[in-house]
């Protein structure tokens, strides 16, 4: 004869049930929660230099200082991977009021025309991968520095600094 009220042996089949449902559920979300943060932009100023990307020949992006700096491979303007999540923290903070202003250097080597005329493009390509990410143009302005040559050694001088204003 079968009672309806279970007996110990199911009572306890279902509460281990109910115990591995509930940690999956937990387990599930907290994964989540890990993913969403993960994808959060990275705050502009970082305490120390933090490198995103870096390729073999030399193109990289950091984030130094609540500047983002792009360092180019000789002769290039192409932007190294990492670039727009480099520039996540810049695209919220100039949707917010600020205006993006992006400023190219290049190094001593070769011709000073060509040198120059490569600073401009390589500022271009970063104003193109702001407006790529949301920004209107009127957001971005690109400068001219006073000293077209980057300082340091030619590698660090082939670079675009990007900071708020």
């Amino acid at each position: 004869m079968s009672s309806p009220l279970l007996d110990d042996d199911e009572a306890i089949a279902l509460r281990l049930i109910g115990a591995l449902i509930t940690i999956g559920l937990v387990a599930v979300l907290a994964f989540a929660v890990h993913k969403v943060q993960s994808r959060a932009p990275a705050p502009m100023a970082a305490p120390a230099p933090t490198m995103l990307a870096m390729a073999g020949d030399g193109a990289r992006v950091v984030v130094e200082n609540g500047m983002v700096k792009f360092y180019f491979a000789s002769g290039s303007s192409e932007l190294a991977a990492g670039a727009h999540e480099a520039l996540a923290g810049t695209v919220t903070e100039a949707l917010a009021g600020k205006t993006a202003v992006i400023s190219g250097f290049h190094d001593s080597t070769g011709d000073a025309a060509r040198n120059a005329q490569l600073a401009k493009e390589r500022a271009q390509a970063v104003q193109n991968a702001l407006v790529g990410l949301g920004l209107k143009a009127e957001q971005t302005e690109l400068v001219k520095p006073m000293e077209l040559t980057g300082s340091g050694d030619n590698a660090q001088a082939r670079r675009v600094e990007v900071t708020l204003r």
